[in-house]
């Protein structure tokens, strides 16, 4: 209550020497006291009964001095001389002059008085007003706050009543509005900035919705932003600082809502630029992608710095080169993101020609976009620098020492054009961006070239074969190279069989990689040898082991740790089409999944063998025989071994999804990896190939037994003749039986019997002598009195390859040609046409052995 009332009374402008409430007497004309108010009994102590009669000197003494700041007055002194004659005390009304006044208690006051002559024929002659000389300076004090309130303040104060129409404004408000009082008075808050709008979250937008809750809740609203264009100043947007209360007079009647504003456009600016800066800190260069890092730059410009926003990239960039430079060939651009408000402009073509970023600002497909001669992207291209024009400024992307592109932006007329700061705030935004777009084009460039080793070092197109059907998937864990450590490969090997192989290098990434490439080479190199799979992964064993001691003897350590090709783990399994047979073995593998025609899958027995480069134990094979149609699934532990899944679920998972089936090898590839690695993520590299048999019967193979004999080499001219005639070769006869007679002499002369020739209609016609020796002819250059070894000479020349396979009852020296192009496509339909399933009606379980 004592603070309400304090209030009231500091919000009393009516004055101290206000007659109403001022210490007022009435004086006769001998200045006795004929009339005392409660105000001056309160101010000087005497009651009425006490200074009735009496005269005024007994309480008020002339002295004192004038009030500070007033200048002598002739009319004072003058005053002052007729009290020395017997004259009146007090100056004339309405000057000021203070007296030295005593209190009732004896202590002395100094009072300011004022002094208003009367008229009549009654006994009162002047009336006179007193005030405390302090209690005045401060309500003189307060006048000159009011005044400078209305006059000189850079704040701008508003009145409006209860239906929103301005009533009083001070001089700041009417030179915002442009216009005089007189000539907007009555006129509503929301016609005076018509597009004006608050943006401080959490309150409402319109003037009138602000001033209405002021007046129905009586609470203020402090500090709220105001954006609109200033009616004095327009074409360009001007942010206030506004806070609106209620007004109310002394009775409690609501009669409207002042309102202060500040323009704050300066600092609203400042701040709104420190924050784009923030902002681009934490949401441009969120990936390694030189387009979505461009549609980033352009995102958080716009709209809020801008109203339109085109980022261009030189070609190279989005290769991930480094591009050439400044100057006329720097002028070969691509659009890589264009953004931009939802009134503004669409990107025309008066600075240049591309494509519509749209008012979404979407990544775009980058197009090509040119410049006219002499416009503002087409002068910072030429000079590498900032280019300003009017609303439009052009900053070159700058990294590294050269030029990556420009990002243009621009705003339109009611925004306003590009301060001093809004250009340092432009060049820092895109200083910061060029540096993602320079990581990112960095990245790009190192995956383009892990890309490219993994392309070498993968199979990108297995070989057609009339053997198996294939399919493969391979998901590296590593997204960023793209590349890892898992790899398969098939192998043509010789007598139409095929080498199947998959591994898994421990670790990740290109150093992975890299090793997984030493290791397939490797295996390539080793299957045309014909070894069998034990030996085969015997000797990569070797290789392995001797890759890390030579890692280790180079480092300086007891062992060769840091080569990751130890403990790498490998499958490797020959396909016979001819036989059916399939002979594998792993070191440290998981083993293959077979499912046989009928749906039924298996996980053979197959003896695990330690990881490669370990060494101490021996490798062991394992033979199956394969219906015509079964299906191998050659896998990495990464598909089937997860951190929240056991092995054992995984392959049980694989097996249900091998027995469904599918209606082709890709679909059923597909399903695999859906099922197992239902996110398309894995914490391992993944590689599964899958295998379907084929076989090739009697009517693509033949086979004699023949006696280790001279005149054997006729016999088998006769056969192999006759044979290529009824496949329709007759272009091959000739050769063949050059080939046949050659391989059969050699092996009677040089070999045991009994002897086997082979002739297999393939891709290409394989030609095969078997015998019981070890020893393997070799190819050498005959001098001219020799009277042999030209024959494998011969042979040589007429073939596409020729070799040697080893097996535990002696070898195969084998010879492969090329086929005529007029029976290369019925060759590659028959092999294509043979059934996938099991069923073998119509045709002999096994090669032909014809009668010698």
């Amino acid at each position: 209550m004592d603070n309400a009332r304090r209030a009231t009374e500091d919000a009393d402008f009516r004055g101290p020497l206000d007659v109403t409430s001022a210490a007022t007497f009435v004086l006769d004309e001998h200045d006795a006291v004929i009339g005392w108010s409660p105000a001056a009994q309160e101010l000087l102590g005497y009651r009425t009964d006490e200074i009735i009669g009496r005269p005024v000197a007994a309480f008020l003494t002339p002295g004192g001095a004038p009030a500070p700041g007033a200048a002598p007055d002739p009319r004072a002194a003058a005053g002052r001389a007729a009290d020395a004659a017997g004259g009146p005390l007090v100056p004339p009304f309405p000057e000021h002059h203070v007296h030295a006044a005593v209190h009732r208690d004896g202590h002395r006051m100094q009072l300011v008085t004022a002094v208003c002559p009367l008229s009549g024929t009654g006994r009162a002659e002047r009336v006179v007003v007193a005030a405390d000389r302090d209690r005045l300076r401060e309500w003189e004090s307060r006048l000159a706050m009011l005044q400078g309130l209305a006059t000189e303040s850079p704040l701008g104060f508003a009145i409006y009543d209860t239906a929103f129409r301005l009533v009083w404004c001070n001089a700041a408000s009417e030179r915002e509005i442009g216009r005089p009082l007189a000539q907007t008075r009555g006129e509503l808050a929301q016609e005076l900035y018509p597009r004006g709008r608050f943006v401080t979250p959490g309150y409402p937008e319109t003037l009138h919705a602000v001033m209405r809750r002021v007046l129905d809740t009586g609470e203020p609203f402090l500090d709220l932003h105001f954006r609109a264009e200033q009616p004095s100043d327009p074409g360009r947007e001007h942010v206030w600082s506004c806070s609106y209360y209620r007004l109310q007079d002394a009775d409690g009647h609501v009669f409207g809502v002042c309102e202060d504003a500040f323009d704050i456009s300066d600092r609203y600016e400042a701040q709104r630029q420190v924050s784009l800066l923030v902002e681009a800190g934490r949401t441009v260069g969120t990936t390694l992608d030189v387009l979505v890092t461009a549609g980033e730059l352009a995102a958080v410009a716009v709209p809020e710095f801008a109203d339109r926003v085109d980022v261009d990239l030189a070609p190279a960039v989005l290769a991930g080169e480094i591009p050439g430079g400044t100057g006329q060939g720097a002028a070969d651009l691509l659009r890589a993101a264009s953004s931009r408000a939802a009134a503004a402009p669409g990107p025309g073509s008066a600075d240049g020609t591309g494509p519509d970023g749209g008012a979404t600002g979407g990544r775009l497909r980058p197009l090509h976009v040119a410049y006219a001669e002499g416009s503002p992207q087409h002068r910072s291209l030429a000079s590498g620098g900032l280019v300003l024009e009017d609303g439009t400024l052009v900053v070159p992307l700058r990294a590294g020492g050269g030029v990556l592109g420009i990002a243009t932006f621009v705003r339109d007329g009611l925004r306003g054009f590009f301060d001093h700061g809004a250009v340092a705030v432009a060049d820092e935004l895109v200083a910061r961006a060029a540096v993602s777009v320079d990581n990112a084009r960095r990245y790009t460039r190192e995956r383009e070239s892990a890309l490219a080793l993994q392309r070498q070092l993968l199979p990108q197109h297995l070989p057609a074969n009339s053997a198996v059907e294939l399919a493969h998937r391979y998901l590296p864990t590593d997204d960023l190279s793209g590349v890892g450590g898992d790899w398969f490969d098939v192998i043509p090997l010789s007598g139409a069989r095929v080498g199947l192989v998959v591994g898994d290098v421990v670790g990740h990434g290109l150093h992975a990689a890299a090793t997984m490439g030493r290791l397939r080479t490797t295996v390539r190199a080793l299957a045309p040898l014909d070894l069998p799979p034990d030996e085969l992964l015997k000797r990569l064993d070797d290789l392995v082991g001797q890759s890390a001691q030579d890692s280790a003897d180079a480092l300086g350590t007891l062992t060769g740790d840091d080569d990751v090709a130890a403990g790498a783990t490998c499958l490797y399994a020959v396909y016979d089409p001819v036989s059916r047979r399939c002979t594998m073995a792993r070191a440290g593998h998981l083993p293959p999944a077979v499912v046989e025609p009928g749906g039924r899958v298996r996980f053979p027995n197959l003896p695990a063998g330690p990881p490669l480069g370990l060494g101490g134990l021996p490798f062991e094979c394992l033979e199956v025989e394969l219906p015509v149609g079964s299906l191998l699934a050659l896998f990495t532990d990464g598909l089937v071994e997860a951190r929240d899944r056991d092995i054992d679920k995984g392959l049980d998972t694989l097996a249900r999804v091998l027995a469904e089936g599918a209606d082709s090898l890709e679909d059923l590839c597909d399903r695999a990896v859906s099922e197992l690695l239902p996110d398309g993520t894995t914490n391992d590299d993944t590689a599964l190939l899958l295998v379907r048999t084929r076989e090739l019967d009697d009517r693509r193979v033949a086979v004699w037994s023949l006696p280790a004999e001279p005149v054997a080499a006729g016999r088998a001219r006769r056969l192999v003749a006759a044979r290529l005639r009824d496949w329709g070769l007759d272009e091959l006869v000739f050769t063949t039986e050059l080939i046949a007679s050659e391989l059969v002499t050699n092996a009677v002369r040089y070999a045991e019997g009994p002897l086997h020739l082979r002739l297999i209609h393939d891709r290409t016609l394989v030609c095969e002598v078997a015998d019981a020796g070890h020893t393997a002819p070799h190819l050498r250059h005959s001098a001219d009195d020799d009277e042999g070894g030209r024959g494998l000479f011969i042979i040589a020349q007429l073939v596409q390859r020729w070799g040697t396979r080893y097996s535990r009852d002696g070898k195969a020296i084998w010879t492969e040609q090329a086929l005529p192009v007029s029976s290369r496509s019925g060759s590659s339909r028959s092999s294509r046409s043979r059934p996938a399933t099991g069923d073998a009606a119509g045709r002999a379980e096994g090669p032909v052995l014809a009668a010698s």
